[in-house]
């Protein structure tokens, strides 16, 4: 792609490339534009270079195609080079030549009604970001180095908000994005609601707590964040009652009741730790295939191992016929046509609950804390009225 190139930028999990570059077709399909893409197997990001971008255009494709392994998107030019590695001559100055390219960019944007957001006011947020890969991560010594320095100099010059200056909604924010393809290269772009991630590179930032009985806690604190956007309190209230399918060693279960939820946790093997003790956990010995509550439940979770086909069936079933008005769940992908795999589960939850007649809303996502798999998140909102 030759530097200059304005193009959509994917961050992904490495190895998911082939994916996110399908993500960014769909945007493309959405926005009846042609798109290149470039996707290097491993390299943690995918660019897509499309002829036009316009904001309001891009906004609908992403409602109506979001991204599943796609973590953040962001429209950018580049690679840029900084400097030329092989002068060797001290340390090189990076944060000139980036001032000088964010600069160009905002005055190009102000000219160009096809192109997406460029502030006439300063941009709300820095975004230094890397690659979501051992290379990248190597890297992120060099981005807080440069952070305060590189935000000062933008400050000063009137392209960002200061530390003191009042802040945008997460409607209204823009951000800036610098991604460093490695320390001599980076993209310089823009992204703005409603398509812009809320965190930077895509990925919300969360503690694993101590007492949790297993790591997997992480993967269902995370799509609270995700799915719920500042929901957490209004849908996962003390007193709720949920069943956790495939509960052992129990990292949902403890999620879940760390709320104050009822929980039921259907499993055949063990629960670990403090959980097996909480008077809020009822350990059910049983298949999480198979069991059904006695009387409806707030929420459904299940991380079984199992073929996608199977967990996306079971959803639909416990949405469809009420058993719950909340799933979080996770499918186990295969080796190959992970994608095609992924939008055939959507299919079955949708033909499922369609023949339910129940609105609701589907979200598809591959999380920060998800390996091989994809997170989903059903919500009903109840039964379709009939047409007279």
């Amino acid at each position: 792609m030759p530097p200059g190139t304005r193009s959509l930028i994917a961050h992904c999990r490495a190895g998911f490339e082939p994916e996110t570059a399908a993500d960014l077709r769909r945007l493309a399909a959405e926005l009846r534009e042609e798109i290149t893409v470039d996707a290097p197997a491993g390299r943690g990001f995918v660019t897509g270079s499309i002829d036009r971008l316009d904001t309001a255009s891009l906004a609908r494709a992403f409602s109506r195609s979001p991204p599943i392994f796609a973590r953040s998107v962001f429209s950018a030019a580049g690679p840029h080079a900084l400097f030329d590695p092989r002068a060797g001559t001290g340390r090189p100055d990076r944060v000139g030549p980036l001032v000088e390219l964010i600069e160009q960019q905002v005055h190009a944007g102000q000219h160009a009604s096809d192109s997406p957001p460029h502030p006439s006011q300063p941009y709300d947020t820095l975004r230094l970001e890397t690659p979501d890969t051992n290379e990248g991560k190597a890297l992120s010594r060099l981005t807080r180095s440069l952070e305060a320095r590189l935000a000062n100099e933008l400050a000063t010059r009137g392209l960002l908000r200061g530390p003191h200056q009042s802040e945008a909604t997460e409607q209204s924010a823009q951000h800036l994005h610098v991604l460093f393809a490695d320390g001599a290269h980076a993209y310089v772009g823009t992204s703005a609601a409603p398509w812009a991630s809320r965190w930077t590179m895509g990925i919300p930032r969360l503690r694993m707590p101590g007492r949790a009985p297993s790591r997997s806690t992480l993967k269902l604190a995370e799509a609270f964040v995700v799915f719920l956007h500042g929901r957490e309190l209004e849908l996962l209230r003390a007193g709720m009652r949920a069943v956790d399918l495939g509960a052992a060693p129990g990292g949902w279960t403890w999620q879940l009741a760390q709320r104050g939820m009822r929980v039921t946790a259907v499993d055949n093997g063990p629960l670990k730790g403090e959980v097996r003790d909480d008077p809020l956990v009822t350990h059910l010995r049983a298949d999480g295939l198979t069991y059904l509550p006695k009387r409806p439940v707030q929420w459904m979770v299940c991380d079984i191992v199992e073929q996608p086909s199977r967990i996306a069936a079971l959803v639909g079933r416990w949405i469809g016929e009420g058993h719950a008005r909340h799933a979080i769940f996770n499918l186990k992908l295969p080796m190959k046509k992970r994608y095609d795999e992924v939008r055939r589960c959507e299919t079955i939850i949708r033909e499922a609950l369609a023949k339910a007649r129940i609105e609701h809303t589907l979200d598809l996502r591959q999380l920060y804390h998800d390996r091989e798999e994809v997170t989903g998140y059903v919500e009903s909102a109840g039964m379709m009225p009939r047409r007279r």
